[in-house]
C-alpha cells in the first residue's frame, strides 16, 4: 500500500475516536507495515493532525482555544500503554499519594508496578516508569484498598502518622468492604491492622 492511502487510512480512523485519543504505531498496522505506519504518523503529525508524546505514541489532540492543546494526564498515557500490552498497572510512590488526595505534588516521575516490561518512557519532561513485580504486588481487587497499600507503603511504618490513618481509613469507608478484606491479607501485617480497623 503506498504512501498516501496509509495516511489517509490513518486520518479517516482518527475522525472515529474522540479528541484527546492516544495512540500507538501497532493500531494502525493493519493499514499498513510498520515502516509506512509510523511514516504516515509523522506526515499528520507535520500537518497538525496529530502530537508526537513520545517514541511511538501520539496524540488525536482536543484544542482549547485559550489553552492550545489539551495533554492527557500522565495516568491515562500510562493506562492506554497497558491496554496497549495488555499488562496490569497499579501505581505507587506520589502517584498512589496524590491519587489519594494525600499530596498535592504532582510528580515528574511517576513509576507503576506492572506484570509486563520493566521500562522507562519519556513524555516531555515527565517519565513513567514500569517496574515488573510479583502478581501478588497487582492482585487488589479495590481501587481505594489498593492505592492505600501503596501508599502506605511510599511513607513507611515508621513516619505514617495518626491524621495519615484517619484520612486513608475515612477514604476506605467508599470502599466495598470485602474489597478491604481481601485486599489487606495482601499487605503487610502493620497495613493489614490499617486497613481492617476502617471496617470496625
Amino acid at each position: 500500500m503506498n504512501r498516501p492511502i496509509v495516511e489517509n487510512k490513518i486520518a479517516e480512523v482518527l475522525k472515529l475516536h474522540p479528541k484527546g485519543s492516544v495512540f500507538f504505531v501497532d493500531d494502525f498496522l493493519d493499514y499498513g507495515n510498520s515502516e509506512s505506519v509510523k511514516k504516515a504518523l509523522l506526515r499528520l503529525k507535520e500537518k497538525e493532525i496529530l502530537v508526537r508524546l513520545a517514541h511511538g505514541i501520539y496524540l488525536y489532540p482536543k484544542i482549547d482555544t485559550e489553552l492550545g492543546v489539551l495533554f492527557p494526564s500522565t495516568e491515562d498515557i500510562a493506562r492506554a500503554i497497558a491496554r496497549r500490552d495488555k499488562a496490569k498497572i497499579v501505581p505507587t510512590g506520589v502517584q498512589a499519594l496524590n491519587k489519594l488526595g494525600l499530596s498535592t505534588q504532582v510528580p515528574m516521575k511517576v513509576v507503576y508496578l506492572t506484570d509486563g516490561a520493566t521500562r522507562s518512557i519519556k513524555v516531555g519532561k515527565r517519565t513513567i516508569s514500569f517496574k515488573n513485580t510479583s502478581p501478588k504486588n497487582l492482585l487488589a481487587t479495590g481501587e481505594i484498598s489498593g492505592l492505600s497499600i501503596q501508599a502506605l507503603k511510599t511513607i513507611g511504618k515508621t513516619k505514617v502518622d495518626d491524621e495519615v490513618i484517619l484520612k486513608i481509613q475515612t477514604l476506605l469507608k467508599k470502599e466495598k468492604t470485602e474489597n478491604i478484606i481481601k485486599d489487606a491479607k495482601l499487605a503487610p501485617v502493620w497495613i493489614n491492622k490499617i486497613l481492617i480497623q476502617s471496617i470496625r
